[in-house]
């Protein structure tokens, strides 16, 4: 298989949606990388996501505050790492990223050194008819297990 999958979306909705399709696959542990330009989606994919973990209070991008944190069905953490300067930063994401929920990270290339071996790595684009593009772009185990799943559905 490849090390990489592809998901067209044509509304905010529809985004939404393959977040819930692919929130029913994940395990404590999981860490989404989310990746795109401002405005390509990444926080509605995030509201997707944590409404079908059982996250129950609206969710928004965490911008200021780095991390969110949410009771679900599993612990959803979203971070948005947009403002860190460093990596090398002492932020304790760790703990996050090892713990026993699921984390979704924005601009996290800008953390990439701390983000664990498994994570999946995803690449949000706004294509020019005003869809997304939403990509799997890791080649690991678990990102290409997550494909097999989504493209199944």
């Amino acid at each position: 298989m490849s090390g990489t999958c592809s998901f067209v979306t044509r509304s905010a909705e529809e985004t939404k949606e393959l977040a819930r399709r692919l929130a029913g696959l994940l395990e404590p542990g999981d860490c989404l990388a989310l990746e795109g330009d401002l405005g390509a989606g990444k926080t509605t994919f995030a509201q997707g996501l944590a409404e079908a973990l059982g996250v129950e209070e609206a969710v928004d991008s965490p911008t200021f505050t780095i991390v969110k944190e949410y009771d679900g069905n599993l612990p959803f953490y979203h971070m948005d790492v947009y403002r860190i300067e460093s990596p090398d930063e002492q932020l304790g994401l760790e703990e996050y990223f090892y713990g026993d929920g699921v984390c979704l990270v924005e601009w996290a290339s800008r953390v990439e050194p701390l983000l664990p071996p498994e994570t999946v790595w995803m690449r949000l684009s706004v294509l020019g008819d005003g869809g997304r593009e939403i990509r799997i772009e890791s080649s690991h185990g678990r990102a290409l297990r997550l494909c097999g799943e989504l493209s199944k559905r």
